[in-house]
């Protein structure tokens, strides 16, 4: 066997090596994106199984609020819809929604105090913002790993191997300028 064939398979070896470590790696931050929605999918389902809760404490003292009710609703059920699909875009959008439709009730139960005075509503209003700060620091997580994911597969070399094998970018979990902006508090109570 000649010199250059021996150095051919050498360098083949460790091309096949390198080749193999960058597809380990691109497996490796694709399952880091999947494991950081399981994160969000599970506060998202938790917080869809409290809704209906808090709506219907509600509903017994907020006999006039019954439009801001089934914005609520409306609103989770998009979130849902979104969620059991893997739209990472679609739950952003709804979540903007169920965000502003949450903040007007919340708002809205300050003219209630009996309503604000019951247990339940009190323990129904502190799980969902406990909820609500849990999937806005996986949210964080889940774009990182996202973004990790996006630079490896559109970085050189590994974009070779991303393409050769499908890997796809990951969509970031974003939500509105709406959603993102101050309360005008003065127009809830308005």
């Amino acid at each position: 066997m000649s010199v250059t064939a021996v150095v051919l398979l050498v360098v083949l070896f460790f091309g096949a090596v390198y080749g193999v470590s960058i597809y380990n790696g691109l497996v490796r931050v694709k399952h880091g994106v999947t494991k950081a929605w399981s994160n969000i999918d599970v506060l998202l389902k938790q917080r869809h199984d409290e809704l209906p809760k808090l709506v219907e404490t509600c509903k017994q003292y907020m006999q006039h609020e019954r439009t801001t009710l089934e914005q609520v609703i409306s609103a989770r059920n998009a979130v849902a819809s979104a969620r059991e699909k893997g739209d990472v875009s679609a739950v952003g959008h709804a979540e903007s929604g169920l965000r502003a439709g949450l903040g007007q009730l919340f708002a809205l139960a300050e003219n209630y105090p009996q309503l604000k005075a019951n247990e339940s509503f009190q323990f129904l209003q502190q799980r969902i913002s406990g909820l609500e700060n849990g999937i806005a620091d996986r949210r964080e997580l889940y774009n990182e790993a996202a973004n990790i994911n996006n630079v490896r597969v559109e970085q050189f070399p590994d974009v070779i191997v991303a393409r050769l094998f499908a890997f796809k970018p990951a969509d970031l979990l974003e939500f509105s300028d709406a959603e993102k902006a101050d309360v005008d508090v003065k127009a809830l109570f308005s």
